[in-house]
């Protein structure tokens, strides 16, 4: 990649610099606006003349900041060194102690050597603490760093030598330290997950709009604190990584810094060989509108390019692809003179200003403190954007031929005493070569120079970082009586519908209301939430600068600064980025929102099940909302859109809970309930709730039912014929309705007895049953537990039919705990667009299916005959030969 072109022949170089030298005016009398301006001018002239005017994004492959505006370091270069060798030392000895214990371990040295430089600067001079009177800085460290921020803390006090040997033994008697950044794992330190790459980017993205939504709605004062993101080059691959900066500089959020640390390398090779990674980046973000600053090249580059008055080095400098970069980092300086400066006599006349062991060492910008501080200083001033620095370094800087730019260094685990001889002499650590044999940590006395800089600079900067703050400013519950109005029966309805209603109506309670977060992605309309658009808002950090179409409705659509409702557009991942930010605002601020995200529920999991599980490392809470839920419950849309299995991906996520409830009541139930345990009981908890758009009547809630919609299980009609129930019917959702139809069939035409149960929650029914099982197994000499299903059912009998609108795996996993097998109905297979009633019969979960399934489990026990089966079978309309649903 060229970035400056050559001067054909063509032109006059007298000419040339004549329109230079203008330039050169312009700018000592106007400054860089002035400057802008005309360009901008010229530019429009050139176009009304009809010149086609090149179009780029990018700027030429050197230092965004000229030496000349390069603002004076404000440390001490020397201690700084000191302890930045001393942080290295530390983070390598504690990886490969962990691996010569044990070499399954892993770990990585070669990320954190490449970033320490930008993390010093950082900690010396820029990321704040909340103590002081600090708000404090928000701060997303790359994972693969983590052994460096450990081996800080160390230094810091803050861990002991203890941690550091248990890095990645966190079941160990003394305390461990986690692999990455784990909030979940590590309450108090870390204060977001990054583990998953990618995933840094979009959540820091929204974190920063979700502060200034704090701001703009007056929950917490105005304040200058930022958002950092340190993320590598690799990782910008992700989706995730880019996919949402064009929201980050359309809501101008100068509150967010990103630091790229563009080593060059992934796990296998080159993040671009052929290309230049810092280009394409440059391009990308400065086309979203992003204040892009450059660091590429090291102090030791400035007085050759100073005297590049032609500018042949800035020319050569774009031409490298990063492939050879790399080459470079590991070949000595007579090959790099020859392949880099070679190429023009001008240049190789150039180079002699520097001895081969000069080129050989000349360090990249990322590695060079004053370039770093120069860069952070002018991110941090930048009003009216985001910024970001894409810093260029070598992956394994300082750990010579074992990794320093080699395609093996993010693997490399173990060094060898005689290299680690080595390291210790080029970092100056003070330890003997036995104590380096002994894989010896090093900490300074308490009363060391680089000791007492470390802890001054902390404290002047409010304190220590990373440190997750317990959470505060907890939440009122909800006052008594809020839910009462939806227990008796009321007309017909949808689920989602009840649930609009009682979003609506904690958003009017006069103490909780205002911590209420709802957010949607574009589908308000969809699940009835228009209404909210007038009266709450939609959030907008710049308010609402045009009159809305629909300006003269009751429910139009209004934006304004101190709007409570987010309206993220079609993002899921945005969207559930917003709702960490929301759910773990009680530790990052001190004031507990409540999120409630609502969205299509086959778009949730599925979707964006990497964001949930990152929202339970960091100890999110809230509610997310499945909304339009079950395969065949929301028809018309076909298989992209109908949900048959987010119930049992819930699953898998420990801090989910999981509620499939049918009616109005048990969503009351069940919202009050997990509102108490979000905020009275302080639990790091998301509730998961389906609720489907069906409408149907809503029936009140029976007598002494409450517990068992929390536990997973009550049983809502009884047999109506007289004598032991032949069959027990259970459903949860909008299937609960099929079993009520089916229990009518049964009774009415087949003259079998039935019972139904609702089913509000197979997880935890499922996860009762397996931790009564463990108590069980463990402690043989005690009578064995019996779970909330076992319990209900003791001493039932006949047969057992369990149907939902989800995966037949579902009600397989609450088997085991029925007096005996029971038969599992759900909708395996891809989704279709029909009637409701076309498709429940078509995935065989319809009332006639489940009366006739009954039967034949009855008739397998010999309860009942066969020719009675087999004239249901008629009557029912069942085939005995349909193709089954999950395979056609």
């Amino acid at each position: 990649m060229t970035d400056l072109p050559d001067i054909p022949d063509s032109l006059d170089p007298v000419e040339i610099q004549e329109w230079l030298d203008s330039l050169d005016y312009v700018f000592e009398n106007g400054g860089p606006e002035r400057v802008s301006l005309v360009i901008a001018r010229l530019q429009d002239h050139a176009r009304r003349l009809g010149v086609s005017i090149p179009f780029a994004l990018n700027t030429p492959y050197i230092n965004t900041i000229p030496p000349e505006r390069q603002p004076p370091y404000p440390g001490s270069h020397d201690l700084e060194r000191r302890i930045r060798n001393m942080v290295r030392w530390n983070a390598m000895i504690m990886v490969v102690r962990a691996n010569q214990q044990d070499p399954t371990m892993g770990g990585h040295i070669a990320t954190y050597a490449s970033a320490a430089a930008l993390y010093e600067v950082a900690f010396n001079h820029f990321l704040r603490g909340q103590e002081g009177g600090f708000d404090g800085d928000q701060i997303f460290f790359q994972a693969h760093t983590s052994p460096g921020i450990y081996a800080r803390a160390f230094l810091e006090g803050r861990l002991s030598e203890t941690h550091l040997d248990n890095f990645r033994h966190e079941l160990r008697a003394e305390p461990g330290l986690p692999s990455y950044p784990h909030p979940r794992l590590m309450h108090d330190f870390w204060q977001f997950p990054s583990a998953s790459m990618g995933l840094s980017s979009i959540m820091a993205i929204y974190q920063a709009r979700f502060n200034r939504y704090l701001e703009d709605r007056g929950l917490k004062p105005r304040s200058d604190a930022r958002v950092w993101a340190f993320i590598g080059d690799g990782e910008t691959d992700e989706p995730e990584s880019l996919g949402a900066i064009s929201l980050a500089a359309r809501e101008k959020l100068d509150n967010l810094l990103f630091v790229i640390n563009c080593n060059l390398q992934r796990l296998d090779g080159p993040v671009r060989g052929s290309g230049k990674i810092i280009q394409e980046l440059e391009t990308v973000f400065r086309g979203a509108g992003w204040n892009v600053i450059k660091v590429i090249w090291g102090s030791d580059w400035d007085p050759l390019l100073a005297q590049d008055s032609q500018g042949l080095l800035a020319k050569r400098m774009g031409e490298i692809v990063d492939g050879q970069y790399q080459k470079y980092s590991v070949s000595g300086g007579e090959y790099q003179r020859q392949h880099f400066f070679g190429v023009d006599q001008r240049l190789m006349e150039m180079s002699h200003q520097l001895t081969d062991e000069h080129i050989r060492t000349i360090r990249r910008g990322g590695h060079d403190p004053n370039k770093v501080y120069a860069a952070y200083q002018a991110a941090t001033q930048y009003r009216g954007a985001p910024s970001v620095v894409l810093a260029k370094t070598i992956k394994g800087y300082g750990m010579g031929e074992a990794g320093e730019g080699r395609m093996t260094a993010h693997q490399q685990k173990k060094l060898d005493t005689q290299l680690l001889r080595q390291i210790r002499t080029r970092f100056g650590i003070p330890l003997s070569d036995a104590e380096v044999e002994a894989l010896s940590f090093y900490r300074p006395p308490e009363d060391s120079p680089e000791t007492r800089y470390l802890l001054e600079r902390r404290q002047a900067l409010g304190g220590f970082v990373p440190r997750r703050p317990a959470p505060r400013g907890q939440a009122p519950s909800p006052r008594q009586g809020l839910f009462d109005e939806f227990l008796p029966e009321s007309r017909e309805v949808s689920t989602t519908m009840v649930f609009v209603r009682i979003l609506a109506k904690l958003l009017r309670d006069e103490s909780l209301g205002r911590l209420i977060v709802p957010i949607v992605p574009d589908e308000a309309r969809t699940f009835g939430m228009e209404a909210l658009f007038r009266q709450y808002g939609i959030y907008s950090h710049v308010g609402q600068l045009y009159e809305p179409v629909d300006s003269e409705s009751l429910t139009y659509y209004r934006e304004a600064r101190d709007g409570q409702l987010i309206e993220e557009g079609i993002t899921e991942a945005g969207a559930l980025s917003s709702f960490i930010a929301a759910g773990t605002a009680a530790s990052t601020h001190g004031v507990q929102t409540l999120p409630f995200f609502v969205f299509y529920s086959m778009f949730g999991f599925q979707r964006v099940g990497d964001l949930i599980w990152a929202a339970g490392d960091q100890r999110t809470r809230g509610f997310l909302i499945g909304a339009t839920a079950g395969r065949t419950t929301l028809n018309g849309e076909g298989l992209q859109h109908q949900d048959g299995h987010s119930q049992l991906m819930a699953l898998a996520h420990p801090h989910v809970m999981a509620y499939d409830p049918a009616f109005g009541y048990e969503l009351a139930v069940i919202l009050r309930a997990g509102l108490e345990r979000l905020t009275e009981g302080e639990e790091d908890l998301i509730y998961y709730l389906t609720v489907q758009n069906e409408v149907y009547p809503m029936p009140g809630m029976p007598e002494g039912a409450e517990e068992g919609i929390l536990r997973g299980l009550y049983r809502l009609r009884e047999a109506t014929l007289p004598g032991k129930a032949g069959a027990r019917l259970f459903a949860s959702g909008s299937i609960l309705n099929q079993a009520l139809e089916a229990q009518q069939l049964l009774e009415q035409q087949y003259g079998v007895a039935a019972e139904v149960w609702s089913i509000t929650s197979f997880q935890r029914l499922h996860q009762e049953g397996m931790e009564a099982e463990r108590w069980s197994l463990r402690h043989p000499e005690q009578p064995p537990r019996q779970p909330w299903l076992s319990q209900c059912l003791a001493g039932a009998e006949g047969a057992f039919v369990v149907a939902s609108d989800y995966l037949k795996a579902l009600p397989d996993t609450i088997a085991r705990w029925f007096p005996r097998p029971p038969v599992s109905l759900g909708t395996d297979g891809f989704g279709r667009s029909e009637s409701r009633p076309v498709l429940r019969h078509f995935f065989e979960v319809d009332a006639r299916t489940i009366a006739y399934v009954a039967l034949a489990d009855l008739a397998r026990q010999g309860k009942v005959a066969l020719d009675l089966v087999q004239r249901a079978r008629q009557e029912l309309d069942i085939d005995p030969d349909k193709p089954d649903p999950a395979h056609s």
